[in-house]
C-alpha cells in the first residue's frame, strides 16, 4: 500500500466514546451493503453489547459484516457474545488467537491494535478509541480520554480496501457503492498510514519524525505510552531547541504504570531541551495525536512506544487541514491548561552520576525490546475465522 495524500475529505474530530460510539452505531444502522470493523479490544459490556445488535441488526437485513478482533486483546470475550454475532449472520475473525500453558498467554507481540471501522465505502472511522464502556466519561469517572476521526470522502475507499486483507475477504466483498463521480464532501488532504511488520515498519514514525522536522512555531503532542527511539527523541528536541514551542502532554493517571515510569526516564532531556512537559491528571489518558503548526494533525492507533512503533499493527490518519487542525490543537488545549500539570526542571530534577548510568541503561534496554521480541521463537500471527451460520440468532447477554 503506497502512502499519498488524497484531496477532497470531510474530517470529523470525535472526542470519547460519548461523540464515538454513537457517530459509529448511526452509520451501521444507516449500512446497505457491507461493515468493515477491527478492533483491538471488544468488551461484552454495554457498549459491546449495543455493538453486537447493531451488527446483527445489519447483517439480518442483508448487510455483509465482518468483524476482526485482536486475539490477545479481546481474548475474554464470552463464547456466548461470539456465536450470537455469527448465527446472525456475521463474518468474525480473530487475529492470532491467543493460546495458553498453565494459564500464561504465549503469544502477545504483533498485535492487531488498529481501530478501523467502514461502512458501505462511503465513511470511515479511525482512532485509538476501543469498544468498552471504560471510554464513557458519563459512565466511568476514570475513564480513558482518547480521540478518533469520521471521514467521508475518497479516502475511505483505500482504507476499505486495507481493512479487507486482514481477513483476506475482498473476493466475497460486495461493490461498494460507486464513488467516481460523487462531490468531494470536503477539503481536507489526509494520507492513511499503517505500521506493519512486513513493508511498512516504519512509515507512522518517519511521517511524525518529517512533520515535527518541518515545524516552525508549535507542536502538539498527546499520547498514551511515550517511549520513542533516538531519532524521533532527537526531532522533538531539536524542535524545541530552534525555537519550536513543543508541547508533549503525558499520561499523569496510568492506567500501566511502567509505561509511565518508562516515560519518567526521559523527563529531564526532554525538559532541559526546552520541551513544555506536562502530565494530564483527570483521567487516564489514551490519545494517540499531534498537531503541528496548527496545519498539520494525526489521529490513531499508534503509542509512541516500543510496541506501537516496531511490533503492533497500527493505522493512522495524516491530515493536511487547518481547520481540522486548529479543532484539535484548542481540544488539546483544555487538556493542558486545565487539567494537566507541568513538569518543570525542578520536578524533573537533575539526575546525579548513577541515576543517569541506570537511566542510559534502562532506556537502552527497553528500546531493544522489539528487536528481542523479533528473535523469538513466535509463528508468524494468524485470523481464525469463523463463518456465519443459519442457526437462530442468540441475543447476546
Amino acid at each position: 500500500m503506497k502512502n499519498r495524500w488524497v484531496s477532497g475529505n470531510k474530517i470529523v474530530l470525535l472526542e470519547n466514546g460519548e461523540a464515538f460510539f454513537p457517530a459509529v452505531s448511526e452509520a451501521i444502522a444507516r449500512a446497505r451493503k457491507q461493515v468493515l470493523i477491527d478492533t483491538f479490544i471488544l468488551f461484552d459490556d454495554p457498549v459491546g453489547r449495543e455493538l453486537a445488535q447493531a451488527l446483527i441488526a445489519a447483517a439480518q437485513r442483508g448487510v455483509h459484516v465482518e468483524l476482526t478482533i485482536d486475539g490477545w486483546g479481546s481474548a475474554n470475550l464470552d463464547q456466548a457474545y461470539k456465536q450470537a454475532l455469527v448465527s446472525a449472520g456475521v463474518h468474525l475473525h480473530v487475529y492470532d488467537p491467543v493460546s495458553r500453558i498453565l494459564s500464561w498467554r504465549t503469544r502477545v507481540l504483533r498485535r492487531m491494535h488498529r481501530k478501523i471501522t467502514v461502512i458501505d465505502g462511503t465513511v470511515a472511522f479511525v482512532g485509538g478509541i476501543n469498544f468498552g464502556e471504560d471510554h464513557l466519561v458519563s459512565v466511568d469517572a476514570m475513564a480513558k480520554q482518547d480521540y478518533a476521526i469520521r471521514i467521508e470522502g475518497p479516502l475511505v475507499q483505500q482504507i476499505q480496501n486495507y481493512a479487507a486483507q486482514t481477513a483476506k475477504v475482498n473476493r466475497r466483498l460486495p461493490p461498494p457503492p460507486a464513488t467516481e463521480h460523487a462531490p468531494t464532501p470536503g477539503s481536507a488532504e489526509a494520507m492513511f498510514v499503517i505500521r506493519d511488520n512486513l513493508r511498512h515498519r516504519t512509515d507512522i514514525e518517519r511521517h511524525y519524525r518529517a512533520a515535527i522536522r518541518l515545524a516552525r512555531k508549535k507542536v502538539i503532542i498527546a499520547n498514551a505510552y511515550f517511549f520513542p527511539g533516538y531519532r524521533l527523541l532527537r526531532e522533538i528536541r531539536k524542535a524545541a531547541q530552534r525555537g519550536v514551542q513543543v508541547v508533549l502532554l503525558l499520561q499523569g493517571e496510568p492506567d500501566i504504570p511502567a509505561m509511565r515510569f518508562a516515560s519518567q526516564l526521559l523527563y529531564d532531556q526532554l525538559v532541559a531541551a526546552g520541551v513544555h512537559l506536562y502530565e494530564y491528571t483527570e483521567r487516564p489518558l489514551h490519545a494517540k495525536v499531534a498537531v503541528v503548526d496548527n496545519q498539520w494533525a494525526t489521529v490513531g492507533s499508534s503509542n509512541m512506544d516500543p510496541l506501537s512503533l516496531a511490533l503492533n499493527l497500527e493505522a493512522n490518519v495524516m491530515i493536511r487541514d487547518s481547520a481540522f487542525a486548529a479543532t484539535l490543537a484548542t481540544r488539546l488545549e483544555i487538556l493542558v491548561n486545565e487539567h494537566s500539570r507541568r513538569i518543570t526542571r525542578e520536578i524533573a530534577g537533575k539526575p546525579g552520576y548513577f541515576a543517569s548510568v541506570r537511566s542510559a541503561i534502562l532506556y537502552h534496554l527497553m528500546r531493544r525490546f522489539p528487536s528481542w521480541g523479533r528473535m523469538l521463537p513466535t509463528p508468524a500471527p494468524s485470523v481464525e475465522s469463523t463463518p456465519p451460520n443459519q442457526h437462530q440468532p442468540l441475543r447476546p447477554h
